[in-house]
């Protein structure tokens, strides 16, 4: 089996709710699920999946009080342990010709070296739950996105089994979603994130999707970038204000060797601006295009230097009121999922360092906004898992919330319909530097 060692794993948090029911094991779930993950690893993606408990767990727990009466906290988490266990073992039976052999029990052994596109993980020990265990394993592998499987489509305000006005959530940092749960662990809570996971979560600023497990239209659409149902948790609120009041001003993100706004900062952007104008003037030729997510707009204004008819769009306010006063008139505030221009309106429409920033339910959506707009031609320059040099010289960037290989990017592009990718077509840096993504419209 091959798999795209560039691009991190996913890990699947599967609510026991899921795997097994009052009416006994939930076979028509596990038969879709299977065939799910199955294609998805032929396109060369990684999978932890982590068991959870449900209700084995919930039915060894209420005989043991119904014949001693109570049980110690220990106890009642050793059975959950182990009623995770016999589901992993359930899973390691289905998924063994491409599951790695261990099913991580303890999550202090590292796997080294593995290679099987698939590795399955079971609860650990007293003290918190499988969603836990799976944060450990996106800390420890790399991964960027847990996705937590359960039998509701939100995380909602309060509990709609309850209140009929309960609201879903469609957004939550990892402190809004504590005010919720609470901090403290108890076996068999009914929370849709451990409070002693959002702890380690929060931590290690990691992003979750909760999401209905039973709904594989809309897990497709999580794994492939479109829009989905299920409320996604971040280190921050990550939008327009995010951008306004972080980025721009370098508190998150930045070159080690200067900030944006230093004069170091100023004087490299500026030679990449210049760099990047006189590429697209030689290479490409166009008469007008549109620079999306155009920051300050220096590149716009460059690009006009040049001669091209040149325009800008932006989501930051703050970028834009930082913008030199000459190019303001070519800049227009929005968003790279709704952009404010006819169909085949440009020549070029081009990307530096946006995608990356998008959250997944919005990459598709973007890519269709850029194509749309064009007549010509398109170009994303991403920041990619091969672009090495950026972990040298960048200190950590928390609004990179997609970050991929190059592969990932290349089958979103060749998939679409309205465009093609072209090959080799133009110069660009290598692999370690940068990736540059040309598609022509057809």
């Amino acid at each position: 089996m091959i798999f795209d060692n560039q691009e991190p794993p996913i890990v699947i948090s599967i609510g026991g709710s899921l795997l097994a029911t009052q009416d006994g094991i939930n076979t028509n779930f596990l038969k879709q699920f299977n065939l799910f993950v199955r294609k998805y690893i032929k396109r060369g993606k990684r999978f932890f999946l982590v068991a959870g408990g449900g209700v084995t767990a919930r039915a060894y727990r209420d005989a043991g009080k119904e014949v001693i009466g109570g049980m110690t906290p220990d106890d009642l988490d050793w059975i959950g342990v182990h009623a995770t266990r016999l589901n992993a073992h359930l899973l390691r039976t289905i998924f063994e010709d491409i599951a790695h052999s261990r099913i991580i029990e303890n999550y202090d052994k590292k796997l080294r070296n593995w290679k099987e596109p698939l590795v399955i993980g079971a609860g650990w020990k007293p003290g918190w739950s499988t969603d836990y265990d799976a944060v450990i394993l996106a800390r420890d592998y790399g991964a960027n996105l847990i996705i937590n499987l359960s039998n509701i489509d939100w995380v909602y305000d309060k509990d709609p089994r309850i209140y009929t006005d309960a609201r879903p959530i469609e957004k939550l940092t990892w402190g809004e979603l504590e005010k919720i749960v609470g901090t403290e662990w108890s076996p068999g809570i009914n929370a849709p994130f451990d409070p002693i996971a959002v702890q380690l979560a929060r931590k290690h600023r990691l992003t979750v999707i909760v999401t209905n497990g039973e709904n594989f239209k809309n897990l497709e659409n999580i794994i492939e970038g479109d829009a989905f149902n299920g409320t996604v948790i971040q280190p921050y609120r990550i939008d327009a204000s995010f951008y306004d009041r972080e980025y721009y001003v370098g508190s998150k993100s930045g070159y080690r060797f200067g900030k944006r706004s230093s004069l170091l900062g100023k004087v490299f952007l500026g030679i990449a601006n210049y760099y990047r104008a006189m590429f697209i003037n030689f290479f490409l030729k166009p008469k007008n295009c549109l620079d999306v997510g155009c920051g300050t707009g220096d590149l716009v204004a460059m690009l006009r230097k040049f001669g091209i008819d040149a325009y800008g769009v932006e989501i930051s306010n703050h970028a834009l009121e930082l913008a030199d006063k000459s190019v303001r008139p070519f800049l227009k505030h929005a968003d790279i999922v709704d952009l404010p221009f006819d169909t085949d309106k440009f020549d070029l429409v081009l990307t530096f360092d946006v995608l990356e920033h998008l959250e997944r339910g919005k990459i598709k959506k973007a890519i269709n906004e850029t194509i749309r707009v064009s007549k010509k031609y398109i170009m994303h320059k991403i920041y990619t898992k091969e672009n090495i040099w950026i972990r040298w010289f960048h200190s950590k960037d928390f609004s990179h919330l997609s970050i991929f290989g190059s592969r990932f990017w290349r089958r979103k592009f060749l998939e679409h319909p309205d465009a093609a990718l072209l090959r080799n077509s133009v110069f660009h840096l290598p692999a370690m530097i940068e990736s540059i993504f040309l598609l022509k419209k057809k």
